[in-house]
């Protein structure tokens, strides 16, 4: 067989999921000089873009923009789109061989961590993720019930996903109804009855994990006033002497504006924002329905560790807070994919620098390769994605000058899409999506929002002129 890369045999690569880190990975397949590389993109979901549409908050088009450079990569003829196609069922590693030379999966980490304490699975006690896939519109989180008339509500974490939570339980309803969230979280967030949201950090404000810009927004909503108790925002002697240490300029400045929301005086809005820090929730209660109602703290102190860094250890002290919800945002896992190697305690595809690794020869897996939090676990913001996909697109190009390639018996595009076709008829093409994305839009223009998102899959098939098993 003739050695793959030109146009009479282009190089074929299928890439599972369509998130920032599967656009990277195209992107810099497409661009390499000299080699000509044929991509099909598989989704599970009808919609491209994975969290760029499905995480990020609603309020924060800003970050949603990067879409543009996707769409850019998605109008080379050498890409192809196969949304609403999942892996494991309707194309397997199997029918991939048969397919392409190499593959990459770009899936990131589907599932929370859980906080592992008494009375985690009472009612009212949910997964940040899926509040944030629920308001965002996500198909698979549309039937989610949140019970918005609680008047408190605690976030545990102090992540970016814990502050997008915060933030949109806090923002007003006017402030809502110009973003493009779902209808749905709009109208059951235009009837909240919260008072109070707790944001809690097991660390100190010094490690604190969000950004800058987060914590500055913070304090300029218009339906919230911030508070942070004096006491917690007071480093220790440990925090201190790292930060005097560093000298860097990031934390100093979180600090300072932590310990300027400590002075300020509440305005008299109608919400209130609590940060604490140093506390870790040992326990959920509830009551006789088996419905949240409160949570045990106990109070931590840092405490260095051999290598240098610094974590909460638990102390004798603890105390009840009142809430009636309670979104938990510790850290999130990937999903093991049909077939591929997986390593359960880390919560990523196992591999070395983006090469797929055989879990018993610890060998790579031949024409088999990751990129994103699948590969990496779920660390970085959006953009951490385009060099964690350069160094796994770098090892790809490697393997294919020394010939480490699949070898697949119908590598022409016609064949994946004559199996696709007959795997799953409503698959849909990027075309059919800008379709989906012109019909959302044009709906969001006549309520003065970005867009209105279809949130169900049989709604996104009927808008265009089909229906389910078709």
């Amino acid at each position: 067989m003739a050695q793959p890369g030109t146009d009479a045999q282009p190089l074929r690569v299928a890439i599972i999921g369509s998130g920032p880190a599967a656009f990277y990975a195209a992107e810099h397949l497409l661009k390499r000089e000299g080699l000509v590389v044929e991509i099909d993109m598989f989704d599970r979901l009808p919609t491209p873009y994975g969290l760029v549409r499905g995480g990020v908050a609603p309020d924060h088009q800003k970050i949603k923009s990067v879409a543009a450079a996707f769409d850019k990569v998605a109008a080379d003829p050498r890409f192809r789109f196969y949304g609403y196609v999942e892996f494991g069922k309707d194309v397997t590693v199997a029918d991939l061989r048969e397919h392409y030379h190499q593959m990459v999966y770009a899936t990131g980490a589907q599932t929370d961590r859980r906080m592992g304490i008494p009375g985690e699975d009472l009612q009212g006690s949910h997964p940040a993720t899926e509040f944030v896939a629920w308001y965002n519109g996500h198909p698979d989180y549309q039937d989610c019930r949140f019970d918005l008339q609680q008047e408190r509500v605690a976030v545990v974490g102090v992540g970016n996903v814990a502050v997008d939570v915060a933030r949109i339980l806090c923002r007003t309803p006017e402030e809502l109804a110009a973003t493009d969230i779902s209808d749905q979280a709009l109208d059951a967030l235009r009837q909240s009855r919260i008072k109070e949201v707790y944001m809690l950090g097991r660390r100190g404000p010094a490690q604190a994990a969000f950004t800058n810009p987060e914590i500055k927004e913070l304090g300029e909503l218009a339906g919230a006033d911030i508070t942070v108790l004096p006491e917690e925002v007071e480093l220790d002697p440990l925090s201190r002497e790292a930060l005097e240490k560093s000298q860097d300029r990031a934390t100093l400045k979180k600090v300072e504006l932590l310990h300027g929301y400590a002075l300020r005086k509440p305005g008299g809005k109608p919400r209130r924002l609590i940060l604490r820090f140093l506390v870790s929730p040992v326990e959920l209660l509830g009551n006789a329905a088996g419905q949240v109602v409160g949570m045990r703290l106990v109070k931590n102190e840092l405490r260095a560790t051999p290598a240098g860094t610094l974590q909460p250890k638990p102390t004798d002290r603890f105390e009840e807070l009142p809430v009636g919800l309670v979104f938990r945002s510790v850290g999130y896992k990937g999903v093991p994919l049909p077939g591929v190697p997986f390593n359960e305690s880390w919560g990523v595809i196992l591999n070395d620098k983006g090469r797929v690794l055989d879990p018993d020869s610890h060998r790579p897996v031949v024409g088999e390769y990751c990129t994103g939090w699948i590969k990496r676990g779920p660390t970085g913001v959006i953009g951490t994605n385009k060099p964690d996909a350069a160094e796994t697109v770098t090892c790809m190009i490697e393997d294919f000058g020394q010939g480490l390639l699949l070898c697949p018996s119908r590598p022409e595009a016609a064949a994946a899409e004559a199996l696709i076709r007959q795997r799953q008829p409503n698959y849909i093409s990027y075309a059919a999506w800008l379709r989906l994305n012109e019909l959302e839009t044009a709906r969001g223009r006549a309520g003065g929002r970005p867009r209105v998102k279809f949130t169900r899959v049989e709604e996104m098939l009927a808008a265009l002129g089909r229906s389910e098993g078709a």
